[in-house]
């Protein structure tokens, strides 16, 4: 690709502060112009969530320290669609960024909404783009281009730069017939391919899987004859945000003669987006949950939020007869019509176990054909694109190092050239030469939101906490008299302990026996020493308790002398 032209020190880089390496997350940083003096733009600023070696986080954002100190030079936030791992982290996250952000109409509606739980919310400038468009964001030239995906209003991103033109694909596949919107506009991507893709920044998440998505409309028929084969209640559990399935199920209610019910917060608000911003169509009505009870068991179709499992969405309560409004029993239904996220496997299981020992049939496969299509490209759509856009280097995006490595060897296969070991944190320039890893230092990590706060990924709240998930906690009070001698017996509390060792002895008696042999260790003329008391217990309880037990717990000593 010619560069002539290019000023000498124009650089085009890439920077992911989320999402490679990684599914979920998504941060990616662009700047342009010498390495001194760049400007920046942010696509996507999202969110993932904890798994079981972050106890008691409620959401997990990027860490943004190296845009932070360099917010005076981010022209702005774009954001490709309104997943929440793309767009998830912007109400959190804008106080320290202060950048205006560009989003399409159904996102805005969602980015509004969200901005209402915090007092910022009027000082958030949101920059309402429509799709296709072409635009400045500082010295960037902008140009979108509509994809197919599973919520509405998708997009992929063209820079046009000094140093080379990229095309960020965002999340998209190709789908034919994808119910309401457009789909992947082939024709745009052709022109883009003529005018000349250096690199392609591409979604990565089902590069391992052959062959070419199921479309929409496909989903939609078989999930219609599912319903109509339905003897009593049934209900679809399926992502919220996929606006086109909601309305297919709604469809394929209305066509079974059943009244549609949504069932869980996430689906009254994605629903009111889309009816706010003209994607539900005005003849499907549905009900709230209240009216759940009054509808006859026959007539039931619920929209129900917890397809991956979630412990507090409304699957979860249902499966354990514990939602206060809506009850299902044998001879129901529950239809997954959806993927199970890698790492949500086992909190599906446990709730389809649950609705299964309360008799409730559980679908999840059709006989028809598939109930879930990926909004993710397949193999055969990703070569697709390769015809399309002809770029001259693919960096592989959004997925676990499994996925990035899977698609640079198929895009080599292809005759294009992968820019290998792209992760979170590390910086490539993208042109004009070849792309290449550039030694910088750029902080990399996680923030959790932990109740109203915001801590650092090595808070010792979250390490504490993992530690006492492993190895419970002992807490000893030790008093003593001037003399040395006890005021009184040491009191314990033991949580996250076993109750007796394996010969039936009581674990509290246990740790009361090692701090008394602490104490009694030490010379009298030493106990006044709280540090050392409080040292020498510590170590003897977690040295009990691996001798009968095998782990050592959290120990926390008070030492008090009278």
């Amino acid at each position: 690709m010619s560069t002539t032209g290019t000023p000498a020190n124009t650089e085009l880089v890439f920077l992911p502060l989320g999402g490679i390496g990684e599914i979920g997350l998504n941060a990616y940083l662009y700047g342009i112009g010498p390495a001194d003096d760049r400007q920046w733009l942010m696509i996507d600023c999202g969110i993932t969530f904890p798994d079981d070696t972050e106890p008691g986080v409620d959401i997990v954002l990027p860490d943004l320290r190296f845009i932070e100190e360099e917010r005076k030079s981010l022209a702005g936030i774009l954001i490709t669609h309104a997943h929440e791992d793309h767009i998830g982290a912007v109400a959190e996250m804008w106080p320290r960024l202060r950048a205006p952000v560009y989003v399409t109409k159904f996102a805005a509606h969602l980015l509004k909404s969200k901005l209402q739980e915090h007092s910022h919310a009027a000082e958030v400038p949101i920059i309402e783009m429509a799709q296709g468009s072409r635009f400045k964001i500082g010295q960037f030239d902008v140009d979108l281009v509509t994809v197919s995906h599973s919520i509405p209003e998708s997009n992929s991103v063209f820079l046009r730069t000094p140093a080379g033109n990229v095309l960020h694909t965002g999340d998209w596949k190709f789908d034919d017939t994808p119910g309401f919107g457009d789909p992947t506009d082939e024709a745009k991507l052709a022109r883009l391919g003529d005018e000349g893709v250096r690199v392609l920044v591409c979604d990565s998440t089902n590069a391992l899987v052959e062959g070419k998505s199921a479309t929409e409309a496909a989903v939609g028929e078989n999930l219609k004859a599912v319903i109509a084969r339905a003897k009593g209640r049934i209900a679809i559990t399926t992502f919220a945000s996929n606006v086109n399935r909601l309305t297919a199920i709604a469809e394929a209610a209305r066509a079974a003669g059943r009244e549609l019910v949504l069932v869980g917060r996430a689906m009254h608000r994605i629903v009111m987006a889309a009816r706010d911003t003209g994607l539900w169509p005005e003849h499907l009505t549905y009900f709230d949950q209240d009216s759940f009870a009054s509808i006859p068991r026959d007539k039931v179709a619920a929209l129900v939020t917890g397809s991956q499992g979630e412990v507090l969405a409304a699957l979860a309560r249902i499966a354990k007869g514990e939602h206060p409004l809506v009850k299902f029993d044998r001879g129901d239904s529950i239809v997954f019509s959806s993927r199970t996220i890698p790492g949500n496997e086992d909190g599906v299981i446990r709730i389809q176990n649950q609705l299964a020992e309360r008799g409730i049939s559980i679908v999840t496969e059709a006989p028809d054909g598939p109930i879930h299509a990926s909004g993710h490209p397949r193999k055969g759509e990703l070569t697709r694109l390769y015809r399309l856009a002809r770029p001259h280097y693919l960096l592989p995006m959004h997925g676990e190092p499994r996925h990035l490595e899977a698609h640079a060897s198929f895009a080599e296969a292809h005759g294009i050239m992968a820019v290998r070991g792209v992760r979170d944190g590390r910086m490539f320039h993208l042109g004009p030469s070849d792309p290449h890893l550039i030694d910088a230092d750029v902080p990399i990590g996680r923030l959790y939101r932990d109740g109203n706060l915001i801590l650092k990924s090595g808070d010792p709240a979250i390490v504490q906490r993992r530690r006492l998930s492993w190895n419970g906690h002992i807490a000893v009070s030790v008093v003593l008299q001037r003399n040395g001698e006890f005021a009184a017996e040491p009191e314990i509390g033991v949580n996250g302990v076993p109750m007796s060792d394996a010969e039936g002895l009581d674990m509290g008696e246990r740790a009361l026996s090692a701090v008394y042999n602490a104490v009694e260790s030490i010379p009298r003329s030493r106990r006044k020493d709280r540090e050392l008391i409080r040292d020498a217990v510590r170590r003897s309880i977690r040295a009990e308790m691996k001798l009968v037990w095998g782990k050592k717990p959290v120990c926390s000593v008070l030492v008090s002398i009278l």
